[in-house]
């Protein structure tokens, strides 16, 4: 009888493989801040530069807080960081995706060109 392998993935890879693929993102300045709070210590999710993640089996829900560069369209941009964030944890991770939440925490206005 062959024994059973297992792979285990730190929380901390998973945040980074979803931070990388937000940042690959035309239009994101940078990742946010996610609110704090007495809930959010309770809850005990991985967590950190804008990424929170959960994890029930192979299947993983995160949100994301990021900051927009100003003059980009923000669903778009939205859009986009959801449908990069779900291949990269599909495809690098191995991990099926229930949904990628977005929340725009800011607009950086100093990271976009003046329009003149």
């Amino acid at each position: 009888m062959e024994p059973q392998d297992s792979i285990i993935v730190a929380p901390g890879a998973l945040i980074t493989i979803a931070r990388h693929a937000v940042l690959s993102v035309p239009g994101v300045s940078r990742m946010g801040d996610v609110p704090g709070g007495v809930g959010r210590l309770l809850r005990r999710t991985p967590r950190a530069n804008g990424v929170r993640i959960a994890l029930q089996g192979n299947t993983a829900t995160i949100d994301l807080h990021i900051v927009l560069e100003a003059n980009t369209n923000m669903r778009e941009v939205s859009r986009e960081v959801q449908r990069e964030v779900a291949r990269a944890m599909h495809d690098i991770a191995g991990f099926d995706v229930a949904s990628v939440d977005v929340h725009i925490a800011d607009v950086d206005f100093a990271a976009s060109p003046d329009p003149a």
